[in-house]
């Protein structure tokens, strides 16, 4: 975590806290500017940030990224020039990160590795009997996410082989699933974006993934705003601040305008009372309480799948997203009033019949995800009691539920105040 402080002279510092142990807490401060670590760089931190939109929050220089010009120049190079078909940028970065932990203390980039989580929250790194209690929606990317993990494993291994030479130990107890799963969260949570680069030596996926030493620790808040990108007049990796800090205050960037199925997802943690928080409706239950006797129903599906209107179906903070409702308006059309589908997506009003039609299945679903999510919360608990071992990964599970639970109550107050228009 990252703080602003200010001393009695009116000189502004920055606070960094490394949890670097579960029982213990390091603090480094600086007024201006602090050794990363002995490769001759500095992490430049800009005063009075808090009093002003647009400063500099941090300036990273290139030398300190770790890139895959980083690995190329380091001993895996030869290794990763002369392997055929070309290992992924991806792979490369993993390779190097597996390879520095395992060199300990004689790393230069133990500094680094050492304020890096040891174990992470994402999907993939949950239990089975874990992951069955998401969303049905996350748990199918969650799935997806952990066989991708796992072929990439898979595929690597002929080339971890190859690296034997550098090693005493076998590799395969050196890059073994976990530690390429720690790599690869690391990568997928950490990284920040860089223009795409080729090299010959690489295959032809995007190389776009750099790692930002101490950038990292940044914390998220989906209420601030940022500008981040590299600077290649100064060689840099800035973010500046659109938000303005008071002292004293924890400094936060933001990582995306996500939901927190995708924070889950991609990041490990939900947000809580995200802006951004929803709840999606899939086909299924879409269609749930309509009438199953619509003989036009397979064509309403059709052309909101043709028009892009059968995913991202929401509730939000401020009731069922506009979608959700042109999706239901659509499907609510009598036979007589079919012809006017085109004018439903363009945001006309058909009827008061077919508003409150919408309104009231809207209402239905709305309930519906209400009695699972309390049905889901009292899941949780349960096995909270029963599995001991998993309370920290239910207990993340728990707060995903309960701010869609969240989310869910506040769209049925609005849903209650709209149809009272037809009442």
């Amino acid at each position: 975590m990252i703080f602003l402080c200010t001393d009695q002279n009116g000189v502004s510092y920055v606070f960094l806290f490394l949890h670097r142990h579960s029982n213990s807490l390091i603090s480094l401060s600086f007024p201006h500017s602090f050794c990363l670590f002995a490769i001759g760089s500095t992490i430049s931190w800009h005063k009075k940030v808090q009093k002003q939109e647009g400063q500099m929050i941090i300036s990273l220089p290139e030398s300190c990224l770790l890139t895959t010009d980083t690995v190329i120049r380091s001993y895996l190079g030869a290794y990763i020039t002369k392997w055929k078909p070309p290992p992924s940028p991806l792979l490369a970065l993993c390779t190097f990160l597996v390879s520095e932990k395992h060199a300990g203390d004689r790393s230069l980039w133990k500094p680094y590795l050492e304020i890096l989580p040891k174990a992470y929250t994402c999907p993939v790194c949950l239990e089975p009997e874990v992951v069955n209690l998401l969303p049905k929606s996350l748990k199918a990317k969650a799935e997806e996410q952990r066989a991708r993990v796992q072929e990439f494993f898979a595929s690597s291994r002929d080339f971890f082989s190859s690296l034997q030479p550098l090693f005493v130990e076998a590799v395969d107890s050196i890059f073994s699933y976990s530690a390429l799963l720690w790599a690869w969260c690391t990568v997928n949570t950490r990284a920040v974006y860089l223009r795409p680069r080729q090299r010959e030596c690489l295959s032809a996926e995007p190389d776009t993934c750099a790692l930002a030493p101490y950038l990292d620790l940044l914390n998220h808040s989906p209420r601030v705003q940022v500008k981040a990108a590299f600077n290649e007049e100064t060689h840099s990796y800035e973010i500046r601040t659109t938000s303005r800090w008071r002292k004293h205050e924890e400094v936060f960037i933001c990582y995306g305008p996500h939901d927190n199925q995708r924070l889950f997802l991609e990041y490990g943690f939900v947000s809580v009372h995200n802006p951004h928080a929803c709840v999606y409706v899939s086909r299924e239950i879409l269609v749930k309480y309509l009438p199953s006797r619509d003989k036009q129903m397979d064509k309403k599906i059709s052309i909101l799948k043709d028009h892009g209107y059968i995913e991202n179906l929401t509730f939000g903070w401020d009731g069922p997203s506009w979608r959700l409702l042109t999706a239901l308006k659509l499907l609510c059309l009598e036979a007589e009033k079919f012809t006017c589908w085109k004018k439903v997506l363009l945001g006309e009003v058909i009827s008061d019949m077919n508003e409150k039609t919408s309104l009231d299945i809207a209402q239905k679903i709305c309930y519906y995800f209400m009695e699972e999510t309390n049905a889901m919360l009292q899941k949780v608990s349960h096995m909270k009691d029963e599995k001991e071992a998993l309370i920290n990964q239910l207990t993340l599970v728990e707060s995903l539920w309960t701010e869609e639970l969240k989310v869910l109550r506040a769209s049925a107050k609005t849903l209650h105040s709209l149809q009272t228009a037809f009442t």
